[in-house]
């Protein structure tokens, strides 16, 4: 991998990394706030996060930016304000990351447990339709981090987090989730899918961060070795081939406040071999 660098430091945890019109766009655990950041590192913050931690974004085909809550799915409308999109209360608990698909379908993941407060509870994938109609498609997931879906719209892909595995489902023509399946056998949290099928994950190894390309089967074939934890990737710019890495320490689970106060977040950048899967 080449061109390595450093495009935004000074965060609390970086997460739900999307490249959106022109700019990278996130999650900024700690500071509760959603940032977009141009190649340049021109930032703004473009809504408030909804929490401390444990939000995440994605867009509606209309172009609405989604953001989950404590129990709910919310939705930025033109002069800023984050309104209630849906009511995620009958899902399992804790909302975490969405995808959305081509056809306006949102998959909402849940952990299941007061993350650091509680004993592990598996978690849950729930879908909303488009008419807002809210179940759950996919059960018994160990701690559901990034999703991807590819671009034709049959496979949905979960980061299971405690088995470190990447879990792959048919999408039905419902919305539904079917044919489970282990996709890779390999740690992952904030995951994305490149254009030629392979995605790009996170691993500890030996305490050495790293962000893997990684193909259906587990093949590893491109590895980026970091100085900091990785907690998510995304492809981006203008030819999609900048790879972004959100990067911090990590001191445990039992110093999350630590870990926000110290901004030791960053977005790291290098050249990917293959551009993201499809147009953001």
């Amino acid at each position: 991998m080449t061109d390595m660098g450093t495009l935004l430091t000074g965060l609390g945890v970086g997460e739900s990394p999307r490249w959106h019109e022109g700019r990278l766009w996130f999650s900024n655990w700690g500071a509760r706030e959603i940032v977009a950041v141009d190649l340049d590192g021109n930032t703004e913050v473009v809504a408030p996060g909804p929490k401390v931690a444990g939000y995440c974004i994605d867009w509606l085909p209309d172009g609405r930016l989604l953001v989950t809550g404590e129990q709910e799915l919310l939705r930025r409308e033109a002069d800023g304000r984050l309104v209630t999109h849906v009511d995620l209360s009958t899902l399992p608990f804790g909302p975490n990351e969405i995808v959305v698909d081509r056809r306006g379908y949102i998959y909402v993941n849940c952990i299941g447990f007061a993350f650091g407060q509680e004993d592990f509870r598996p978690g849950a994938i729930g879908l909303v339709t488009p008419d807002g109609t809210v179940r759950t498609v996919a059960e018994d997931i160990h701690f559901p981090n990034g999703m991807v879906i590819t671009p034709d719209n049959s496979t949905l892909i979960v980061a299971e987090s405690w088995t470190r595995r990447l879990t792959a489902f048919d999408i039905d023509g419902d919305g539904g989730l079917s044919n489970r399946r282990t996709w890779a056998d390999i740690e992952g949290d904030g995951i994305c899918l490149d254009a030629e099928g392979a995605v790009w994950t996170q691993t500890l190894q030996e305490d050495r961060s790293a962000c893997l390309r990684v193909r259906e089967g587990g093949e590893v074939v491109d590895r980026i070795d970091l100085d900091l934890p990785c907690f998510a990737a995304t492809l981006g710019g203008p030819d999609g081939r900048t790879l972004f890495m959100m990067v911090a320490e990590f001191p445990g689970v039992d110093k999350l406040d630590e870990m926000f106060a110290s901004r030791t977040g960053q977005v790291r950048t290098a050249r990917a071999p293959a551009p993201a899967a499809g147009p953001r």
